[in-house]
């Protein structure tokens, strides 16, 4: 078989960097003209998979997914790409028809090594030291599959959280040129994405010829046709007040901030080394509440870090409770291999931290609740994405999740909806009218 006679498919685990490589590393393919892309599922040669690694259950996701192209898909070969392949290159390796392991330093290149090695024999195993050099993307990663465009921007961390093995992972902090970011961006735009969203590893870091991020968002507002760009997980430390200053103006920056708590204890923060106290963290949060109009601000919990004792957890459910935070992401603590908790003393028990877990799941969405609520009566304008069940859906600005009933096509439209009543996890509402 040749490659032009090849059939590709791609799925992506993880985060939205994640998304915005593979659909990049899609658009060379495409690019390229010398085969088919199939839908995930459908048969297929070549079946490349996007790994992640942030937790123990990103680890068992992979290995269930190969069995299941296996069981599904048995003639095709697999190639396992990005993070885990990164720092688990031998055990991937093992996994029945798997052709590539490609780590993070070339996982973007897996066209060429496809040409190169069609079929191999054995699995070919390509994991280099990533380099910290900035770097320019190959393709416009344009993404059919969602409204919204995710840009990369900033890639690799050097903060080292104890819990954390994501610098093993994709190496050190480095940033992609910025010349490299407006021309995606335009030609992003100039494919019919009208909000972007700006992701990295640690985008606050940003740094590219004396740009930073706030470079970059000033950059991105000058493009006609887009309309909205948004934040990704943003850390506390690297946010400046010009950021909030330019979040609370008439702009094209969405308000929202998704920013990473992990602990309201700071005890289990030291030991976690972030870089931050739970005051500190507590009068940002308040202070961007109190300079931007109806922010959403949201965070990343995790639970049952080693030593997080009743009381240390009540510390963070309070702070939780108590601070303008609108929405959670809980996770529970994950040894990782090559991370530097895995040898911390007193490890708490799986049913502590379920019951943990679920106390803040319930807290937080009562708190999404509360914020959806000071909504219903207003007037929003939200980006539609899809059709699911008769309701179109899409966000406003600050992320609440729309819906509306309309026998209109309103994928990637922008209007009006009088917020009318909660649902779950959105809000109903209806088309505006004109003469209301």
């Amino acid at each position: 078989m040749t490659i032009k006679d090849m059939k590709i498919s791609f799925y992506t685990f993880g985060c939205r960097l994640n998304q915005s490589e593979t659909a990049v590393v899609r658009q060379t393919f495409k690019l390229d003209g010398e085969h088919t892309i199939v839908e995930f599922g459908k048969p297929a040669d070549v079946v490349v998979v996007n790994t992640c690694t942030v937790t123990e259950n990103g680890d068992t996701d992979t290995r269930r997914l190969v069995n299941r192209i296996n069981r599904t898909n048995p003639k095709a070969r697999i190639a396992l790409v990005g993070c885990q392949a990164q720092i688990q290159k031998d055990r991937l390796a093992e996994l029945p028809n798997v052709g590539w392991v490609i780590g993070n330093a070339r996982k973007m290149e897996f066209l060429s090594i496809l040409k190169e090695e069609q079929a191999p024999k054995t699995p070919r195993v390509i994991t280099p030291t990533i380099p910290r050099d900035s770097f320019e993307v190959p393709a416009t990663g344009i993404d059919t599959t969602h409204t919204r465009a995710n840009i990369k921007i900033q890639d690799g961390c050097d903060f080292f959280c104890s819990y954390c093995e994501i610098p093993y992972a994709r190496g050190r902090a480095r940033s992609r040129t910025f010349a490299d970011i407006l021309l995606e961006a335009t030609a992003l735009t100039a494919a019919g994405h009208k909000e972007l969203i700006v992701t990295g590893i640690n985008v606050g870091t940003y740094q590219n010829s004396k740009k930073t991020i706030l470079d970059v968002i000033d950059a991105l507002e000058q493009i006609d046709g887009l309309e909205r760009i948004r934040i990704s997980s943003i850390e506390p430390t690297t946010i400046s007040s010009k950021l909030i200053k330019k979040m609370a103006e008439a702009t094209k920056l969405c308000r929202h901030l998704h920013i990473p708590l992990q602990s309201g204890s700071d005890p289990i923060l030291k030991k976690m080394k972030r870089k931050y106290t739970v005051e500190e963290f507590g009068d940002f949060i308040r202070k961007a509440h109190d300079t931007v109009p109806q922010i959403c601000i949201g965070t990343d919990v995790i639970v049952g870090f080693p030593g997080e004792t009743e009381d240390l957890f009540d510390e963070t459910a309070e702070r939780l409770r108590e601070w303008p935070i609108n929405y959670f992401h809980v996770f529970s603590y994950s040894q990782r291999s090559m991370a530097k908790s895995r040898n911390l003393p007193e490890p708490i028990s799986q049913k502590a931290i379920a019951a943990r877990s679920a106390a803040l799941r319930e807290l937080g969405a009562r708190k999404r609740r509360v914020f959806y609520e000071s909504f219903i009566g207003t007037k929003q304008k939200v980006l539609f994405e899809q059709c699911k069940k008769g309701y179109w859906t899409g966000l406003t600005d600050h992320y609440i999740r729309v819906k509306v009933k309309s026998d209109q096509k309103l994928n990637n439209v922008f209007l009006k909806v009088k917020m009318e009543k909660l649902d779950d996890q959105s809000i109903i509402g209806r088309l505006d009218q004109p003469d209301e």
